[in-house]
C-alpha cells in the first residue's frame, strides 16, 4: 500500500506518494493561491493527488490513506482546521471537503508535528522512542514524539513550543502574550536583534554586509558576520544561542527526550549553530551526571512535511 502526504503552505501545496518506509515515490506541487478561499485549495490537493496516482501507474485501491500537514491548529478527531492565521482560515472542515474527491481515510495534523513524525520514521530520530522537532524560522514550531507516537495534548495544541514563556517581562508576541520563546529564538528574532545592534553600531559588519540598508538584514546576515568574528555580531549570536538553549533545557526538564532535531532556516548554519548550542545547554542542564538529549540537525528538509503527513495514516 502507499500513502498520500499533503504539505499545505501559504505559497504552495506539495503532494507526494509515500511507501511504507517513508520513502517518497513521486511528488508534485501547485500554487496555493490563498485569495480563492479554502474549498478550491482543498479541491486542488485532491486533484493533484489523483494526477500523481495516474502518473505513477497507481489506482485509488493502492492508497491506504491520505494525510495533510497544516500550518495551524487542527482537530484530528473532527477533521476541522480550528484556525490558521497564515492562511486566514477558521473552522474549515478539511476532511469533509477532501473526502468528496478521495474516498479514503483522511488524517490532519499541525505541520511541525508531522515534520517531527517524519524525522522519527525516516530521518535523524529514526528508531528512537522519544524526540522533539524544532523548526527555527519565522516562528519556533515544535513537534513532540513520545513512545513513537505524536503527542499533541488533550486539546491538540500541546506542541506550541514557540509560545512557552521564557521572559515574563519580555517582548510582546504576535499571539498577544509577552516573552514567548519564538520572540527570542526564531529567525525573525535573530533578524530583529541584528537590526537593533546595527542601528546602535552602524560601522559593524552586519550593516556593511547589507550596504547600510538595515531592512535587508536576514538571519544569515547576522550568522555570516558572526562567522567573520565581528564583535557586534558575535554578541548578538551568543545572545540568540543563550535563549535557544534556555528553551531546550526547559523541554529537557519537562520531557527528557532522546534527541532534538533542528530544522528551519537558522539550522542551515550547521555546526556553527550546533557546537555553541550544545555547550550552552550543557551549562544549564539540571542533572549534571546523567545522559541527556542529543541535539542534531533534521535530515529530511522540505520533504518532511509530505512524509510526516503521509505517515499519519500508518
Amino acid at each position: 500500500m502507499i500513502y498520500i502526504g499533503v504539505d499545505l503552505g501559504g505559497t504552495n501545496i506539495a503532494v507526494g506518494l509515500v511507501d511504507e518506509e517513508g520513502k517518497i515515490l513521486l511528488k508534485g506541487s501547485t500554487p496555493t493561491l490563498l485569495e480563492r478561499g479554502p474549498e478550491p485549495i482543498i479541491q486542488d490537493m485532491g486533484k493533484l493527488a489523483l494526477e500523481l496516482l495516474e502518473k505513477g501507474g497507481y489506482t485509488i485501491d493502492d492508497v491506504a490513506s491520505i494525510g495533510v500537514g497544516v500550518p495551524g491548529v487542527t482537530n484530528p478527531e473532527t477533521g476541522v482546521i480550528s484556525f490558521c492565521t497564515n492562511l486566514r482560515w477558521h473552522n474549515v472542515p478539511l476532511t469533509e471537503i477532501l473526502s468528496k474527491i478521495i474516498d479514503k481515510p483522511i488524517y490532519i495534523e499541525n505541520d511541525a508535528t508531522v515534520a517531527a513524525l517524519a524525522e522519527s520514521v525516516a530521518g535523524v530520530s529514526k528508531g528512537l522512542k522519544n524526540s522533539i522537532f524544532l523548526t527555527l524560522g519565522t516562528g519556533v514550531g515544535g513537534g513532540i514524539i513520545i513512545d513513537g507516537k505524536i503527542y499533541a495534548g488533550t486539546h491538540h495544541v500541546g506542541s506550541e513550543l514557540g509560545h512557552m514563556t521564557i521572559n515574563v517581562e519580555g517582548i510582546r508576541c504576535t499571539c498577544g502574550n509577552v516573552g514567548c520563546w519564538e520572540q527570542y529564538s526564531s529567525a525573525t528574532a535573530l533578524i530583529r536583534m541584528g537590526r537593533e545592534a546595527a542601528e546602535a553600531n552602524p560601522d559593524c559588519l552586519i550593516a556593511k554586509l547589507v550596504g547600510g540598508d538595515l531592512s535587508k538584514i536576514e538571519a544569515k546576515t547576522v550568522i555570516d558576520a558572526a562567522r567573520e568574528k565581528d564583535p557586534v555580531a558575535e554578541k548578538v549570536y551568543a545572545k540568540y544561542i543563550y535563549y535557544l538553549a534556555m528553551g531546550i533545557v526547559a523541554l529537557i526538564n519537562a520531557f527528557d527526550p532522546e534527541l532534538f532535531a533542528l530544522g528551519g532556516g537558522v539550522s542551515k548554519a550547521g555546526d556553527f549553530l550546533l557546537e555553541p548550542l550544545r555547550e550552552e545547554v550543557k551549562k544549564y542542564i539540571f542533572y549534571k551526571d546523567l545522559p541527556y538529549a542529543r541535539i542534531e540537525l533534521a535530515a529530511l528538509g522540505n520533504d518532511a512535511g509530505i512524509i510526516g503527513a503521509a505517515m499519519l495514516g500508518k
